[in-house]
C-alpha cells in the first residue's frame, strides 16, 4: 500500500482532497515494485519561488518541485521523497491552458511522482519517453492527453 502525507500550507477551493491525490500517486506508482511513502506539500507562490531559486537556482514559483530521496547505502526505506506543488501556479496554468482543474491536478502530480522514479525530461529522447508515461497513466484515469494544444473543459 502507498502511503502520502500530505501537508497543505496554502489552501483554495480548487484543490483536490486526499482520495484523489491517492489515487494519482497510486496511478503513477501502478508499474512500481514495493510500497512507496510521498510526502505532498502544497505551497503557495513565496514558498514555491524560495524553493525553486534554493534547490534549482531558478527565479520564481513552479507548479511542482520533487525531491526524490537519497539513502545511505545499506538504508531500506519506502520514502520515495517530497512533492512540493504550488495550487496558485497550479490554477493559473490550468485557465491559461484551458485544461480542467482536476485533470491538471492529476497531469503534476502524476508528473511529479515519475520525476521520483527517476524520469526525466532533460533531452528529448527522456522527455519523450516521461511523456509517454504520462499520458499512459492518465489515459488510464480517464484524463485527456495534457500535451495536446487544445483542451476542452
Amino acid at each position: 500500500m502507498n502511503e502520502i502525507e500530505i501537508q497543505t500550507v496554502f489552501e483554495s477551493a480548487g484543490q483536490p482532497d486526499r482520495q484523489y491525490i491517492q489515487l494519482w500517486v497510486d496511478a503513477a506508482l501502478d508499474d512500481y515494485d514495493r510500497d512507496a511513502e510521498i510526502v505532498v506539500r502544497i505551497v503557495d507562490e513565496q514558498e514555491s519561488a524560495e524553493l525553486n531559486e534554493q534547490y534549482r537556482h531558478k527565479q520564481g514559483p513552479t507548479n511542482i518541485l520533487s525531491f526524490p530521496v537519497d539513502l545511505p547505502e545499506g538504508i531500506e526505506l519506502d520514502l520515495l521523497g517530497d512533492l512540493v506543488i504550488c495550487a496558485p501556479v497550479l490554477e493559473k496554468e490550468a485557465l491559461e491552458q484551458n485544461k480542467r482543474l482536476a485533470d491538471h491536478w492529476a497531469h503534476i502530480v502524476v508528473h511529479g511522482v515519475l520525476h521520483l522514479l527517476g524520469y526525466d525530461h532533460i533531452d528529448d529522447n527522456e522527455a519523450e519517453q516521461m511523456e509517454s508515461k504520462e499520458i499512459a497513466i492518465l489515459n488510464r484515469l480517464q484524463i485527456s492527453n495534457p500535451y495536446t494544444e487544445i483542451n476542452d473543459i
